[in-house]
């Protein structure tokens, strides 16, 4: 997948190309996929990486449907064999199962999106077979690995103070230790702790309000050293947010908040001088919560409405883990394993 790049009006860059385009054309493709996608940043409140994968999803497949049938895609004609056909061509890419998945995903709920409209009446991809996805499980770190990276802005803020000529911005390290903290803490994804204002965070009980996937919003419990953490980075900053701005700013100067990729570009530096894998990102941290609280006895059910999950299911795959780990643990030291 390519990375997001939004258009001022939100639509997707793969689909001004079809602007000037025939009337044919924009009925079936530019117009109907259009409207899914401002139908998704709108009215589902999707983040910027589900319409960027939605949006490369329905590019990809107009890409084959041109190469290999010399015209765009008629979304209303199209047929099963149609996408039968295009699910051999993404095999024959050997892409893995998660990113066929994706794609599909994609393109169902953009179905779903043309029959609630009242475009078509039924949708071709239903009960389309699938190859069955592969079983991964998440990438954690350990807690002694979380208690050294959350450690690490601070050391690094150090380092730069006695080794560089200018003073370090000691407000960025600040808030770098908050943001970490935070993730960790209540187990957040990347965009939620991005989208956190001040009147989300509630000091005296503890809590912050997280507006999840699909503007479903929970209250999520905060430790001590987080709340700590942000406290810090405010005190560096020329003035605290408001209730209505981000708590976590792109610069002290500045009032948009901090974007997913500074966090990523950020969180790089912080693995390399913990001496852990920088491929980890930040929904890794994510992981990590929700599998350390479940080494420590907290219920399935917690954790998935911790974790913002819709099903049970998606939070099964760290019960996994946590076996995983109990076996390893038994065959390493039981006598007769």
């Amino acid at each position: 997948m390519s990375s997001y790049s939004p258009l001022a009006d939100g639509l997707g860059r793969d689909y001004a190309r079809f602007v000037s385009a025939p009337e044919t054309t924009k009925q079936s493709v530019d117009v109907w996929g259009a409207e899914f996608l401002t139908h998704l940043a709108t009215d589902r409140g999707a983040s910027q990486y589900t319409h960027r994968n939605y949006a490369e999803a329905l590019a990809e497949f107009r890409r084959w449907h041109e190469g290999e049938r010399q015209s765009p895609p008629d979304w209303a004609a199209l047929q099963r064999d149609d996408f039968r056909a295009f699910l051999r061509h993404l095999s024959r890419r050997e892409l893995s199962r998660a990113t066929i998945h994706l794609t599909f995903s994609a393109l169902r709920t953009f179905y779903k999106f043309l029959i609630q409209r009242g475009r078509i009446a039924r949708s071709p991809i239903r009960n389309l077979a699938l190859p069955k996805p592969e079983r991964r499980l998440p990438k954690f770190v350990t807690v002694a690995q979380a208690g050294s990276l959350l450690t690490t802005p601070q050391r690094e803020c150090e380092r730069e103070r006695q080794l560089g000529e200018h003073p370090p911005d000691e407000s960025g390290f600040l808030r770098d230790a908050a943001i970490l903290e935070t993730i960790y803490s209540c187990g957040l994804r990347v965009s939620e702790v991005c989208g956190l204002r001040g009147e989300d965070l509630d000091e005296s009980g503890r809590s912050i309000r997280v507006r999840g996937k699909g503007k479903r919003e929970r209250l999520v419990p905060i430790g001590e050293p987080a709340l700590r953490a942000i406290r810090a980075y405010w005190d560096a900053l020329p003035h605290q947010p408001t209730q209505e701005e981000p708590v976590f700013l792109a610069a002290p100067d500045s009032p948009e908040a901090v974007r997913p990729a500074q966090v990523q570009k950020r969180l790089k530096r912080y693995l390399l001088a913990a001496g852990l894998d920088t491929s980890l990102t930040p929904h890794k941290l994510r992981h990590s919560f929700a599998t350390h609280l479940l080494d420590n006895g907290a219920d399935l059910r917690s954790v998935q409405e911790l974790l913002g999950h819709r099903n049970l299911s998606t939070t099964q795959i760290y019960t996994h883990v946590t076996t995983e780990r109990l076996k390893r643990a038994y065959d390493s030291a039981h006598p007769r394993a």
